[in-house]
């Protein structure tokens, strides 16, 4: 069966591999979350990623950073290439937003830029603790998936983008205006993200 279906130049879809896909490398850290997507507190847990869209410039790449607690976007950096530096930005912003985040877990997915030196050293410098999943684990990121997804539906395939520029603001806009002030969260108790910080830090301030 198999020597007629080279013959005939036909293989399975589920087999078959894409040319020049890339197999995750190895892990720089160890997975210390192990499926257990929640925070009590804020800066307890961060998870990252990157995502990419098509300009009539070329691909436009966005990294994020999500603190799980209140499923605010604590850090982003968009850029036109997807190096390390793009997801070193995104700590750094993370950081700068949060203040002194010593011990806090940025779980991430195995590719380039989070194995990177320049993103691990950042992590070092920072007092942050890197974790990432196994190969292959769909779930072991689901929670940052899900905003890609919503920002993907509300933004990135809601029309075709001439620039990167014009892309780059309808991100930013919708993160800051909408996810962020605006959609409301049934893991949230119906508030949003900032709404949920606000009632938290006058909770804590009492």
């Amino acid at each position: 069966m198999h020597r007629l279906c080279s013959s005939q130049g036909i293989s399975s879809v589920l087999h078959r591999r894409k040319r020049g896909a890339r197999r995750p490398g190895p892990a720089v850290h160890d997975d210390l979350m192990r499926h257990r997507f929640t925070a009590e507190r804020p800066n307890e847990l961060w998870l990252t990623d990157i995502t990419e869209h098509p300009t009539g410039e070329g691909k436009l790449y966005i990294c994020a950073i999500k603190d799980v607690w209140s499923h605010r976007i604590v850090g982003y950096s968009i850029a036109d290439r997807m190096t390390a530096s793009l997801a070193v930005a995104s700590l750094r912003n993370a950081v700068s937003l949060r203040g002194t985040c010593a011990g806090t877990i940025v779980h991430s997915g195995r590719g380039g830029q989070f194995r990177s030196m320049k993103f691990t050293r950042a992590l070092r410098q920072t007092g942050l603790r890197g974790s990432m999943g196994r190969v292959g684990t769909c779930a072991d990121n689901a929670a940052m998936e899900s905003f890609f997804a919503l920002l993907q539906k509300n933004v990135l395939d809601r029309r075709r983008w001439s620039t990167r520029g014009e892309l780059r603001l309808a991100i930013v806009i919708w993160i800051e205006r909408t996810y962020h002030r605006r959609r409301r969260q049934r893991a949230l108790g119906k508030l949003t993200p900032i709404e949920f910080e606000i009632v938290f830090e006058a909770a804590y301030a009492a």
